[in-house]
């Protein structure tokens, strides 16, 4: 008996073990989503479906306006996306490299935003949507999240690392802040950026309960928001349908986490290099 041998497989059983806990629900869906109504309801467990069907995607296609839903939540992930990397850039560039009175505590205060619930932002945010005349629209979703703390910190962190001599060789070329960012910054913190921008990407897209207050229309709604038609308090009448919108829900989020991994994990483990 070798105990780290012993100990190494223990690790690995856990490990496994997780892995198939997180896998479980995708399976689900995917599983489910190839079932008729009946068939599901009597073999809700089971991986396989006995009589695979693609009725409920085609449902999703020609009943309802999936395209329309898709772009609705492509316009408003990107766009949250594009504000939130480019202010986290600009915020975490000037924390890093100038010098100004109070600045630690600004910084403090900034990332001790990370810490306030929604539930405390999102009365005031929809008050102020509403008076803008802003409600049902994709505008009214985008609005309140131009910036974001965790960006601003994951890519300070990551600027932290650019040793000071290449931007003192910057400065004392006569470079402007900008043409400093622009040229020589942002292409060493690139996977930092890639990374995220995922980040911020994947949650825009799965976002539901901000959406939800804001839009009304069918026509103005999310992949998440069509999600929830298919769902009732009872457990959901159209169940079925309601796994093939949660597959397509996943498909691309899932796919630039799956392409980008290396990046988000390079980002999350270099953020705590340099406090």
């Amino acid at each position: 008996m070798n105990p780290e041998k012993d100990r190494q497989l223990g690790w690995h059983v856990l490990l496994l073990i997780i892995v198939l806990l997180s896998l479980a629900p995708i399976l689900f869906a995917v599983s489910n989503s190839f079932k008729t109504l009946g068939d599901a309801y009597n073999t809700v467990l089971s991986i396989i479906p006995r009589n695979p069907t693609l009725e409920n995607y085609l449902h999703v296609f020609t009943r309802l306006d999936f395209l329309k839903i898709t772009l609705n939540t492509f316009i408003i992930a990107s766009s949250v996306t594009l504000f939130k990397t480019t202010t986290s850039i600009l915020a975490a560039y000037a924390f890093v490299s100038f010098q100004f009175k109070g600045k630690s505590i600004l910084y403090f205060i900034l990332i001790s935003t990370i810490f306030i619930p929604f539930s405390v932002t999102m009365i005031p945010n929809y008050l102020t949507v509403s008076s803008f005349g802003l409600r049902d629209n994709l505008v009214g979703v985008i609005l309140p999240q131009l910036a974001d703390a965790t960006g601003i910190f994951l890519i300070r962190q990551s600027m932290r690392t650019i040793p000071k001599s290449i931007l003192e060789v910057a400065g004392m070329e006569n470079s402007s802040s900008f043409k400093t960012l622009r040229d020589v910054v942002v292409p060493l913190i690139k996977p930092a950026i890639i990374s995220t921008s995922i980040i911020f990407f994947i949650n825009s897209w799965n976002e539901y309960v901000w959406p939800v207050l804001v839009l009304k229309s069918k026509s103005m709604f999310t992949l998440p928001l069509a999600l929830q038609m298919y769902i009732s308090s009872e457990g959901g009448t159209e169940f079925t349908i309601a796994m093939a919108v949660s597959v397509l829900t996943m498909l691309v989020p899932l796919t630039l986490y799956l392409v980008f991994q290396k990046y988000i994990i390079s980002t999350f483990t270099a953020s705590g290099i340099k406090g």
